[in-house]
C-alpha cells in the first residue's frame, strides 16, 4: 500500500448520530467507508452527503445482533474495495438503553442487550482481524461509554454492556498488538444526536439547560466531538496507543457526585416549575 491509497473503513450504526458523523469524518481523512445499518434511508442519505463533500462511501444493510450480518458486512467491505483497515463499532439504539434492575429486566432484554452491546464486538473482531492481518494491520474502535465506568441506577444491561465494551477493547488489545492491529475504545458522555434532540429535548430545553449545567464545560457533546476522537484514534498520531479508554465527557466522570447533586438543587430552586429529564 502505498501512502496515499486510502485506506478502507467500516462504520455500524453509521447512518445518523455518533456513527453518522464517525462516517462523515472518516470519508473527509480520504478513507473509503462502508456505512452498516438498518436504517436503509438514512445511511443512503449519509453516503450521499458524503459523496456531495467528494468522498467515497457506500451502505449495506446489518443487524449487527446477528452472526452472518456481521460476516457479511465485513465481506462487503473486502469484496468492494480490496482491504480492510478500520472497524469502528458503534450501533446501538440509544433510546432503546432497555432500563430496568436486576429484578425487572427479561432474559429476552438481556440477551438482545448483550447481543448489541458485547457480541457485536466479539464477531466484527472475528471477522475483521484476519484482513486487517492479511495488509498488515489495522484499527478497531469500539464505542462505549461513561456508563462502562461509572453505573447509573435502572439501566442494568446498559452498564453491564459498556463496561463488557471496555474489557473486550482491553483484551483484544492484548491479543493483536503483535498483529499491529490496535483496538481502542471511546467513552462518550451525553451527546445530542439528531435523535435525542428530537426525542428528549425539542420539548424541553430547560432539561438539556439542566444536563449541560451539570458539566464542567457547562454543554453536553455533539457527535462530531467524537468522530475527531475516532479519527485521531485511527491515525498515525495514536501509533502508540492501544487498549486505551478514552473518555471525551466535558469532564463530567472527573467530578464529585455532590457537585453535580447541588447544580441540579440550584437550578431547580430557580426552576421549580421544571422536573429533571430522568
Amino acid at each position: 500500500m502505498t501512502m496515499a491509497e486510502p485506506r478502507v473503513a467500516i462504520v455500524t450504526g453509521g447512518a445518523t448520530g455518533i456513527g453518522g458523523a464517525i462516517a462523515r469524518r472518516l470519508a473527509a481523512d480520504g478513507e473509503r467507508v462502508l456505512i452498516a445499518d438498518i436504517a436503509d434511508d438514512l445511511a443512503a442519505s449519509n453516503v450521499a452527503r458524503i459523496e456531495a463533500e467528494g468522498g467515497t462511501a457506500a451502505a449495506i444493510h446489518s443487524d449487527v445482533s446477528r452472526h452472518d450480518d456481521i460476516r457479511e458486512m465485513i465481506q462487503d467491505a473486502v469484496d468492494r474495495w480490496g482491504r480492510l483497515d478500520i472497524l469502528v463499532s458503534n450501533a446501538f439504539p440509544a433510546m432503546e438503553a432497555l432500563p430496568g434492575g436486576v429484578e425487572e429486566v427479561t432474559e429476552e432484554q438481556w440477551d438482545f442487550g448483550m447481543s448489541l452491546l458485547v457480541k457485536a464486538l466479539f464477531l466484527g473482531g472475528k471477522y475483521a482481524v484476519p484482513e486487517m492481518r492479511r495488509v498488515g494491520g489495522g484499527n478497531i474502535v469500539n464505542i462505549a461509554s461513561v456508563h462502562g465506568l461509572l453505573m447509573a441506577k435502572d439501566y442494568l444491561v446498559y452498564e453491564a454492556g459498556k463496561s463488557a465494551a471496555i474489557g473486550v477493547t482491553k483484551q483484544m488489545a492484548i491479543q493483536h498488538g503483535p498483529d499491529n492491529i490496535r483496538v481502542n475504545a471511546i467513552c462518550p458522555g451525553h451527546m445530542v444526536t439528531e435523535n435525542i434532540q428530537r426525542v428528549m429535548w425539542d420539548d424541553n430545553p430547560e432539561g438539556l439547560k439542566l444536563f449541560d449545567d451539570q458539566y464542567p464545560l457547562r454543554r453536553t457533546g455533539k457527535p462530531e466531538e467524537i468522530a475527531s476522537a475516532v479519527s485521531f484514534l485511527c491515525s498515525e498520531d495514536a501509533s502508540f496507543v492501544t487498549g486505551h479508554a478514552l473518555v471525551v465527557d466535558g469532564g463530567l466522570s472527573v467530578q464529585l457526585q455532590e457537585n453535580i447533586g447541588v447544580q441540579q438543587a440550584n437550578y431547580m430552586r430557580r426552576h421549580p416549575e421544571t422536573q429533571p429529564p430522568y
